[in-house]
């Protein structure tokens, strides 16, 4: 099959991308991410950066990506706070008495929406609650009398886990879980999966689903979230979730298109097609051998990327049917297998860059 010449780019008007693990990880740039969003600009296409993490303003976030050499405003950014924000001024209405729980992305976005930021439980109509590197048991504790006093609670996001440049650390999620458990009452949620953010990246870029494309590296926010807003999603494999994530993954997390990292953008899109009794992609053929131990038989050798989206194509085919069980795909030799493709990624992606 020959390769389409127009980049998957092309196909759309608008681009929703994520930044932790797809752009940059900590203070440090994802190798090619600049390059391939320069390239996105240069093509007339608009880029909001989406980002559940409230911690900092829309210009902070936008000071570091111009650092990096990335071109874009203020107004490009949209954190899960400013979503968050306008879903409290929604529920207390304009000039509520809010209690800000996190970084100083949380206050500003209360500011923006005409609210007033507050430390303090008592008078508060609602609690913003985001991730703060400095939030400790006082203001976890603030939140619970709040909420237990009847206050509207509202959590930007509940990712578990927020990878940094030494690794990975609590996310938001730990923090909310506490207040949860303190209170006994689940918050409402703005950040991805949730639409809200999605939601408020497309007024922004003007466009509506159809040409819209979300990018992101977690399965259960970035996709999951792009998936329950009706938006294609891409997932690049320079964040969280690797590729024995992706073969493992339940139907609403699996993305449309799969790509090593951003350079993807700028070239034709393979897709996976079915045979007789495989999947193909270009050259790359494979099958999923069913029984007590599945395993993937490759039937013909390709480009790693190519090679995976096959192994993705036969393996979700395979779950579907119910001829094995999503765990299975994981486990033992089939585990190590996914190993193996991921480190022939890396080794492509090392020799093209």
């Amino acid at each position: 099959m020959t390769e389409p010449e127009a980049p998957l780019l092309h196909a759309y008007q608008g681009v929703v991308c994520d930044l932790d693990g797809v752009v940059y990880r900590g203070h440090e740039p994802v190798p090619h991410a600049v390059e391939a969003l320069r390239s996105v600009v240069h093509s007339g296409r608009r880029v909001v950066y989406a980002t559940n993490n409230a911690s900092r303003t829309p210009a902070q976030v936008a000071a570091q990506l111009t650092r990096m050499g990335v071109s874009l405003t203020e107004r490009d950014v949209v954190t899960s706070a400013q979503a968050g924000a306008a879903r409290v001024r929604e529920r207390v209405g304009h000039g509520a008495r809010v209690l800000a729980v996190g970084g100083e992305g949380v206050r500003a976005a209360l500011r923006e929406q005409g609210l007033v930021a507050t430390s303090e439980a008592a008078d508060a109509e609602a609690v913003l609650q985001g991730f703060g590197a400095d939030v400790g048991w006082r203001e976890l504790a603030e939140a619970a009398y709040a909420v237990q006093s009847g206050a509207v609670w509202v959590a930007t996001n509940v990712d578990a886990t927020l990878p940094t440049d030494r690794g990975t650390a609590p996310g938001n999620g730990t923090l909310v879980a506490a207040v949860r458990s303190a209170t006994g009452v689940d918050p409402d949620v703005v950040g991805k999966p949730w639409t809200p953010l999605y939601e408020l990246s497309a007024r922004r870029l003007d466009t509506d689903a159809s040409q819209t494309l979300a990018i992101g590296d977690r399965l259960d926010t970035d996709i999951a979230g792009a998936n329950a807003a009706g938006v294609d999603a891409l997932v690049v494999l320079t964040g969280v979730h690797g590729p024995a994530d992706l073969a493992a993954a339940p139907v609403e997390w699996r993305p449309r298109y799969v790509a090593t990292d951003l350079r993807g953008l700028g070239v034709g899109y393979v897709a996976p097609r079915k045979l007789e009794d495989a999947w193909a992609c270009g050259a790359a053929v494979v099958r999923v051998e069913v029984g007590e131990a599945p395993c993937v038989q490759v039937v013909c050798e390709g480009p790693a990327e190519h090679l995976l989206r096959a192994a993705l194509a036969a393996s979700w085919d395979a779950v579907d049917s119910g001829a094995v069980g999503a765990e299975s795909l994981v486990k033992a030799e089939m585990g190590r297998w996914w190993s193996q493709v991921a480190e022939r990624l890396a080794e492509d992606a090392a020799s093209t860059a």
